[in-house]
Order: structure tokens, then sequence, then C-alpha cells
């Protein structure tokens, strides 16, 4: 008896400090935090890394020193001395294979003079933070940021390493200076079970955010050319071959013609919980997609008013380049035309390219892929991971009543890069209007993000990393 007892005393004793542990991993004010997360967005913001050129060591830099004066060791990795990389580390006891959180710091370029304030300003105004990168990507750089101020400061006891990094180039990596070389050079470093990044979509309406899409896959970016040839000449002479003419009912017959509609678990289990919370309407076209036999009506309706959920649905291939002529009164010799083309995970790039050449149809265009600077093709990360269950359950505790669900972006990200060499890696976002997600969001003419999705992006980042980090 008294045997039990002890055991019984103990088991309280271990349920106690487990309880002790987690509780202290979550326990942060997270109002008495907001100064300092918007300052370190600020300054982040402030630090023009705009690629081409980049001048990303600007960023690292402030960051290494933010980090080390929190004694947080860091190391610097550079290709190009202007363009660094950074990883610093909080080390955990070694049970668990190290996360990874991960932001670039390179932004798109700006024209200034669409902007109403200055880009690199990071004004606050209106409840917003104005800026280039205010959300592509200097907000979950942040985020991380304050993950690892936070558990070093409240000496959090972790199973498992945190890797902070700070990449560059991945805007624009024609040279590798970022994530490629990285891995090619440095994986060591980085290597982790599994990876956050950016890459998802937190839909806010009326005011509470709804959705929370975890980006669990993406697709393909691959690119080719049509490349028409013919006899220049005159323009008052008319000639059977204007490479011109040729070009033109190619693109015309790409341009019209539409792949196959395939799912995968990403997208299949997106589009079911995304009907499970839809009203009647929309819910039946998404669960009619889920069927043996799509019907054309409901992806048609996709095409014309959820262009973004009918990419989901199939390789999408793109007419983005006309190139061709040198005067009014000359016919050239050739024509381009370029293709943007997303596929999905499992598309096979080869047998689909030569399929386009079959379409054409037409020994005066030929089709010429575009090889460089690829990201490669890499599996879907799972959906019965420890990261995935995170993120769900700190989805439900920091953005109360929204349904968090998978999804397979449409963009590509330097996910791929971990996923192609074994890492889980998952994407968030803040939350965001349709508004601000379009006319105010990655890449736009002006960019903004709202001040209150910064600070629970951050909440949203701690709460996922500490459930599985946290030693228990």
């Amino acid at each position: 008896m008294a045997r039990i007892v002890r055991a019984v005393r103990t088991g309280v004793v271990i349920g106690a400090l487990f309880l002790s542990a987690g509780a202290k991993a979550q326990s942060v004010d997270w109002g008495k935090q907001q100064a300092e997360t918007l300052r370190h967005h600020r300054a982040l913001i402030q630090i023009d890394s705009s690629s081409p050129p980049g001048n990303e060591t600007k960023v690292t830099d402030y960051l290494k020193s933010v980090l080390e004066a929190e004694g947080i060791p860091v190391k610097t990795f550079a290709l190009q001395p202007d363009r660094a990389n950074l990883v610093a580390r909080l080390k955990g006891n070694g049970k668990k294979r190290p996360l990874l959180l991960m932001a670039h710091t390179d932004v798109v370029g700006v024209q200034r003079e669409k902007w109403p304030v200055d880009p690199f300003g990071a004004v606050v105004k209106d409840g917003y933070i104005w800026g280039r990168g205010s959300r592509d990507d200097k907000d979950k750089l942040a985020a991380n940021l304050m993950v690892m101020l936070l558990a070093k400061r409240m000496g959090v006891a972790l199973d498992r390493d945190i890797i902070f990094l700070a990449e560059s180039g991945e805007e624009a990596d024609p040279a590798g200076v970022g994530m490629n070389y990285m891995v090619r050079e440095h994986f060591a470093d980085i290597d982790a079970e599994f990876a956050l990044t950016e890459g998802g979509t937190t839909t806010l309406e009326n005011g509470r955010v709804t959705r929370v899409a975890i980006q669990t896959s993406e697709k393909v970016p691959r690119r080719f050319r049509l490349v028409a040839t013919g006899t220049s000449g005159h323009g008052s002479v008319p000639r059977l071959d204007n490479p011109l003419t040729h070009l033109s009912a190619a693109v015309a017959k790409i341009g019209t013609y539409v792949m196959p509609m395939r799912l995968n678990e990403t997208t299949r289990t997106y589009f079911a919980k995304l009907a499970s919370i839809s009203p009647p309407e929309p819910a039946a076209r998404y669960r009619a997609l889920l069927g043996p036999n799509p019907p054309e009506t409901a992806q048609a309706y996709l095409a014309q008013n959820e262009p973004s959920h009918y990419s989901m649905l199939r390789t999408s291939i793109v007419p983005t380049i006309l190139k061709a002529g040198v005067g009014p009164n000359v016919i050239p010799s050739v024509a381009e035309a370029t293709f943007d083309v997303r596929a999905l995970p499992d598309e096979d790039i080869a047998k689909l390219f030569a399929g386009l050449g079959k379409l054409v149809d037409d020994p005066a265009v030929k089709v010429e892929p575009i090889t460089a600077n690829l990201r490669p093709v890499a599996p879907a990360s799972r959906l019965d991971s420890d990261m995935y269950r995170a993120l769900e359950k700190a989805g439900a505790a920091v953005y109360r009543g929204a349904t968090v669900l998978p999804a397979m972006s449409t963009f590509a990200t330097d996910m791929a890069q971990l996923r192609a060499k074994g890492i889980q890696a998952y994407g968030i976002d803040p939350p965001s209007t349709e508004d601000d997600t379009i006319n105010y969001g990655d890449h736009s003419d002006v960019e903004r993000l709202l001040e209150s999705s910064l600070y629970s992006l951050t909440e949203f980042t701690w709460r996922a990393a500490m459930d599985v980090a946290t030693a228990k």
C-alpha cells in the first residue's frame, strides 16, 4: 500500500513538473512584448535590402548585434560579402532533432512614386505598419527573433535545439547566395527535423480570423520559351513563314489549354475542411471537387471567381513575356514567348514539355526549357507530424474559433530545398483581409501589415515552437 502511495505521489510530482515546464514556456505577457516586437520589425524594414542588389549583410549585422547582446551565439556564412546568411542556435538536451525557424532578409524592389509613405520608413499609421518587407518577410524575421530572445531570457529547457536562420537571396537568387548555398555548403548548421517559415495564409474576415492555412506543399516553378523562326524581310511583302504569325498561333493554343485536374493529400484535405466551414453554395462546390467526376461548372466558377483555388487543382501554364521585332516595317526572323509553369508536385515535366510540342504541332516553333535557378521537386510535409499538430493547437489558441487546414501554395518558397533534404517544413503567415492581401500584400505596389497581426503572428510562432521544442 505504501508503495502505491509513493508511486501516486511520484506521478503527481512528475506531472506537476511537466505542467510547470509547459506553463513556463507559454506564460508570456504578450502585451508587454509588443513594443520590442514592433521596434525590431520597424528596424528591419528600415534597412533597404531590395534584391537586386540585396545588401542583406546590413540585416544580418543588425540581427547579430541583437542576438549577441542576449548571449546567443551567432555564425554568418557568405558566398558574397554583402549578401550574408546568419545562423543562431539555442541548445537543447539533444533528445530530439532541431527545429529551424527561418525567414529571408531580402525584399522585392519598389516604385517609390506609387507609395503614399516612405517604403523604407516603417511608418505606423491607421493601425498598419507600412513598408517594403512588412509582410514579406520581415514580419516572420521579427517573430522568429522574438522567439529566440524570449526563450533565452526565460531559460526554457529544450528537448531540441532551436536554430534561427536569416537567409539571403530568396526573392531573386541567380548567384545562389542564400538557401541553395546553405544547403550545398553548410547544411550541417541548419539540418533539422522541422522547419517553420513563410508560405501559409491566415484569413481575417469582419475583424476575426476564420481560417489558418498551413503550407505543407507547393507547386513546382518551371519555365520555357516558344521560339518561332522564319525569314526576315520588308513589311510590305507578306510571308507565310512570318515568325509572329506562327508564334501567335502557338501561344493561343498553349495559353488556352487546360491541364487536367488532380488532387493530392494536401489539397483534398484543404477543400474538404473548407467545405465544412463554408456557406451552403460554396460548400457544395468544394465538395463536388472531391468526387470521382468533378463537374466542369464548379471548376469554371473557380477559374472566374477564385483563381487561386483553381490553380491549386492543376498545373498552370501562363504566357508572361513576348519578344519580337525591331521596327514596324520589318518582318523579324525570330519571335519568342516565355511561359511560367507552376506544376503539381508529381507532374512529369519532361513529358509535359513534349506534350506541349505536340499540341503546337508546328515545325517553325520549338519548345525550349529554361533550366536556370530551379527549385527542386520535393514531397509534401506530413499532416500527422508533431509540428503540424503543434500548429493546429497554436492556431486554435491564438485565433479562437478559426479552422486550421493544410494548403498547397501556388507560389514557390525555399522550403522546397529543405523538403528535398528530408526536413518537414511548414509555412505560416500573419492575419490579413482579402483587400490587404490583394492590394497591399507580398510584391504589391504598396505593402503593409496590420500592427495587431504582427503580434498575433509572434505568439503563434512562439506557441508552436515551444510545443515541439520544450523539454517534457
